[in-house]
């Protein structure tokens, strides 16, 4: 594993998305230190061209940071229950974003389990982008926090990994851009899931 450089991220996501994969994004806290490796990710795009973004019409107070430098943590409460984290790519200003949608817990994975305690099995403690958040230990606090400085690390694998993409889950706006990219046989990967109808 190796450090990502933060100029790497300084990309659109759909460049940046593949290279996530096999990545270990970690994070300590007073209770102990989490690492998952990153198994699958969806790619989001900047204001006024992909609508299933937070993005899509401009800057508000909640997705700031999602226009702000690459390297950094968008988190975000849905549903009116979950948090869920994205990696900020692109030069700023131009708010684009990877959601870590799923991973492996390599590390603590005692920490996890306590902290994951409705998970029928360790694959999926970190398999969906808000058990992959509680896993980790984040929550909406840690939005705009830096990756490149304690408590979190990011680290990039020495070689890409073979992946597979598909349309992105549950959304409407979107819906079938295959802008999702995932590790096959990965058995965090979450399971698709289409937007239903209305």
């Amino acid at each position: 594993m190796v450090t990502f450089d933060r100029a790497f991220l300084e990309r659109p996501a759909l460049e940046v998305a593949p290279h996530l994969l096999g990545a270990v994004l970690r994070h300590t806290t007073d209770a102990g230190t989490v690492a998952v490796r990153i198994t699958e990710v969806e790619a989001y795009v900047g204001q006024g061209l992909d609508p299933g973004s937070h993005a899509f019409r401009g800057k508000t107070k909640r997705n700031a940071s999602m226009f702000g430098e690459p390297g950094h943590l968008y988190c975000y409460f849905t549903y009116g229950m979950h948090v869920c984290a994205n990696i900020v790519c692109s030069p700023e200003g131009e708010a684009s974003g990877c959601l870590v949608r799923a991973g492996e817990v390599i590390e603590g994975i005692d920490l996890a389990r306590q902290r994951r305690t409705t998970s029928k099995s360790d694959r999926d403690l970190a398999q969906g982008p808000a058990r992959l958040v509680v896993a980790l230990g984040i929550s909406l606090t840690d939005d705009g926090s830096d990756l490149f400085a304690p408590p979190f690390s990011l680290e990039r694998p020495a070689a890409s990994v073979d992946y597979l993409t598909g349309p992105r889950t549950g959304l409407a706006g979107g819906a079938d851009l295959p802008w999702r990219f995932w590790i096959p046989g990965e058995a965090s990967v979450s399971p698709y899931k289409k937007h239903p109808k209305a």
